[in-house]
């Protein structure tokens, strides 16, 4: 496969020219330059180029996707040949959503490399829906009620979510005693998280829809202002367990819970042989997150 044509992907995964020739161990200025060759001998332009940013082009988005499926299909082939040995080599590329992976993984990920010395992990955090084969990620943990048949999932517990705010909060605002109070208060969520569904006694299902207090589209930003008495929010128990456990947040409308569709899920791309390092790391998550604490 052409040199340049890996050049490129990376200088699309990275964002940036300077970002890729870190990562390749180049100068910025033989990045631009490969890539200015790649484009000449396609005779399209790949990438728009800006001072502060880069973007692709019609063409760009469309030879990136393409390049993306051959790379896998190159990726897997090696894994192949790395998986007659009994010990798991590699690059792993991992994907997790930002307030799991840095309370439930990262914590953890010593352990896995100690075990696999021969693993080299590449963890991005982030709460966007990565696309595992334009991205090359090789697992992905996903809080989801379904996964795509595209996908091998493997699945790690469930995801209760339940409604809480701090003791100050509710001494200052008050205590909502039903679904319909909400509206009264200071709620919490960030973007693409309305509206709330609530599940409560006998199977009773209510849709509260409103606008955050604080406009965020971080997660982890939402437990922080619930933990320091901004309002109410409606969180995950792997998320605020360890803040309910120490009475930092309490339950609110105890009796009701988000609906039990979502689970968490350890994700990879179907194929004829797993790569053997995405099995060990399939396997190091079953092992290391218990469920249990968040039943």
């Amino acid at each position: 496969m052409d040199p340049d044509y890996a050049l490129f992907a990376q200088v699309v995964d990275a964002g940036s020219l300077s970002a890729a020739a870190r990562t390749l161990a180049i100068s910025p200025a033989m990045v631009s330059k490969r890539l200015a060759r790649l484009e000449a001998r396609l005779g399209v332009r790949l990438v728009h180029r800006t001072t502060r940013r880069l973007s692709l082009t019609d063409a760009g988005e469309a030879f990136h996707a393409d390049i993306a499926i051959i790379l896998q299909s190159l990726r897997e082939a090696e894994h192949r040949v790395m998986g007659t040995s009994a010990h798991p080599a590699g690059r792993l590329r991992v994907s997790a959503p930002t307030s799991f992976g840095r309370l439930h993984v990262t914590p953890q990920l010593h352990a896995f490399l100690a075990a696999h010395p021969r693993i080299a992990v590449e963890l991005d955090l982030t709460d966007a829906y990565a696309d595992l084969i334009a991205q090359r990620i090789d697992v992905a943990i996903r809080i989801a009620a379904d996964v795509p048949a595209s996908l091998a999932a493997h699945r790690l517990g469930r995801n209760r979510r339940v409604l809480c705010a701090s003791p100050a909060y509710l001494a200052q605002a008050g205590t909502p005693v039903t679904p319909t109070a909400l509206s009264t208060h200071r709620l919490l969520a960030a973007e693409g998280q309305w509206p709330w569904r609530l599940v409560g006694p006998g199977a009773r299902r209510r849709a509260v829809d409103g606008t955050s207090h604080v406009r965020t589209n971080s997660s982890e930003v939402v437990r922080e202002l619930a933990l320091t008495g901004v309002g109410i929010a409606l969180r995950s128990l792997w998320d605020v367990g360890d803040a309910l456990a120490s009475g930092a947040l309490v339950r609110v409308l105890p009796e009701w819970e988000g609906p039990d569709d979502l689970a968490i899920w350890a994700v990879h791309p179907r194929a004829a042989a797993v790569p053997p390092a995405v099995t060990a790391f399939v396997t190091f998550l079953k092992a290391t997150i218990d469920p249990a604490r968040w039943e």
